[in-house]
C-alpha cells in the first residue's frame, strides 16, 4: 500500500494570490502536501506563466506538489512539446495531468520526460485507455491516475461506475486520486460550481465522510478537495482523520454504563472472520471485560448503525459490541450509541476482519 495524501486545489484564473497563498497556508498548518491547478485555457501566455509560476513556487516552499490540469490544446496554447516539459517545469510543477486523452504511445513517451515529471491519467473512463499506454511500455513509476471532478448537480460518477474504473488501475498498482467536494467552496474552473465531487453520492456529505469512503474504498490513494476555498473546518476534519483504519463517528445514549464506554471508544475492534449479514461482531471485548452490565435501552427495534453491547442476560457473550446490520429486537442487548445518519453508507466496508474504531465528537 502507497502512503495516502491529502491535497487543495485552487484557480488562479479566478482568484488572486493573496487569498491562494493564505489558503495554502492553512492547508500546509494541517498537513495538505498536493495541490491541484485547472490549466486549461491560456488567453495570455506570459501572463499566465507569470500567475501560476509565482502560486506554484509559494506552494513549493510549503511543502506542496502541484499537478496542472492540461488538454492537447493547451500545448499549441503554451508553445509547448509533448517531448519538451520545461514549460511546466519552469512553472514549478510536479505533474501534469492528461484531462484528455491521446494515442496511447504518446502518453507512454511522455511517462520518460528528462524533467522527470509525473503523468497523470484521466481515471473516469472504464476502457482499456490505460492498458493501451501501458502495451507501449511507458515509465510505470511516472505513471498516475486521477479522476474527475463534476461540477454539475446530478453528473458525478455513479458508485459501482466509480469501482470499475478505479479497479482498472489499481490492478495495476497505479497511484491513484480523486475528489472531494467542499460544502462552503465557491470557486472552480467553470461558471457551474454545483460543488466538485467525483462521486455523485459524495455532492452533500460532509467532506471528511466522503473521504473516509474513497480512503476505505482502498481503490483511492490521494484525496483532494475540488472545490476552494474549503473552510479551516473542514480543513481540520479532513487532516484529522484515519487514512488507513476505518473510524466511525457515533452518538451515545444518555445512559451508557462506564465500562460500556470504555468498550465502544478505547478498545481496537475488528469484525469476527465468519461474518453474518445480521451484524458485524467485534468478540474481544467480551474476553477482556467482565464487569457486570446490566440491561438498559433495549425496549425498542434495533436500528441499522446502531451500537450493541451484550449485557448481563448474554451469559458468555456479556460484553461483546455489535454493529446492527439489519433491523432486530434482543432484550439481551444494550443499544450504547448510533452511528451517526451521515456515515451509515461505511457500514460496507465493514468486511470481515477490518479494523475499526468508534469517535464521539
Amino acid at each position: 500500500m502507497t502512503m495516502r495524501n491529502i491535497g487543495l486545489s485552487i484557480y488562479p484564473d479566478h482568484s488572486n494570490e493573496q487569498e491562494d497563498e493564505q489558503y495554502l497556508l492553512l492547508g500546509e498548518k494541517y498537513g495538505y502536501t498536493r495541490i491541484f491547478m485547472s490549466m486549461l485555457e491560456a488567453k495570455d501566455v506570459e501572463a499566465t506563466k507569470k500567475k501560476f509560476q509565482h502560486i506554484i513556487k509559494f506552494g513549493n516552499k510549503h511543502g506542496f506538489s502541484t499537478t496542472l490540469d492540461v488538454s492537447p490544446r493547451i500545448f499549441k496554447q503554451l508553445g509547448a512539446s509533448y517531448t519538451d516539459l520545461s514549460f511546466f517545469e519552469e512553472l514549478g510543477a510536479s505533474a501534469i495531468r492528461l484531462d484528455e486523452g491521446f494515442d496511447g504511445m504518446t502518453e507512454a513517451a511522455l511517462s520518460y520526460n528528462p524533467e522527470h515529471m509525473i503523468i497523470e491519467l484521466n481515471m473516469s473512463n472504464n476502457t482499456g485507455y490505460l492498458d493501451n499506454i501501458l502495451s507501449y511500455e511507458a515509465n510505470e513509476p511516472f505513471i498516475y491516475g486521477c479522476h474527475n471532478f463534476y461540477p454539475q448537480v446530478g453528473c458525478g460518477l455513479d458508485d459501482d461506475f466509480f469501482i470499475e474504473c478505479s479497479k482498472n488501475f489499481k490492478k495495476h498498482g497505479i497511484h491513484t486520486a480523486a475528489f472531494v467536494s467542499s460544502q462552503c467552496g465557491t470557486h472552480g474552473p467553470w461558471d457551474v460550481n454545483d460543488g466538485l465531487p467525483t462521486r455523485e453520492s459524495d455532492r452533500y456529505l460532509p467532506v471528511e465522510v466522503q473521504a473516509k469512503s474513497l480512503f476505505m474504498s482502498n481503490l483511492i490513494d490521494d484525496v483532494i478537495i475540488g472545490n476552494s476555498y474549503a473552510s479551516e473546518a473542514e480543513l481540520r476534519s479532513l487532516s484529522e482523520l484515519d487514512r488507513y483504519k476505518l473510524t466511525l463517528d457515533v452518538e451515545m445514549v444518555k445512559d451508557i454504563s462506564e465500562v460500556e464506554q470504555k468498550i465502544l471508544l478505547t478498545e481496537n475492534h475488528f469484525r469476527r472472520g465468519d461474518s453474518n449479514s445480521l451484524v458485524a461482531r467485534s468478540t474481544q471485548p467480551r474476553v477482556k471485560y467482565h464487569d457486570d452490565n446490566p440491561a438498559h435501552d433495549n425496549d425498542s427495534e434495533f436500528e441499522v448503525g446502531d451500537i450493541l453491547i451484550c449485557n448481563d442476560d448474554f451469559g458468555v457473550y456479556k460484553n461483546e459490541l455489535q454493529v446492527v446490520l439489519q433491523p432486530h429486537s434482543d432484550k439481551r442487548k444494550n443499544k450504547v450509541g448510533a452511528i451517526k445518519a451521515d456515515e451509515l453508507s461505511l457500514l460496507k466496508y465493514l468486511r470481515p476482519w477490518t479494523k475499526f474504531n468508534f469517535e464521539s465528537k
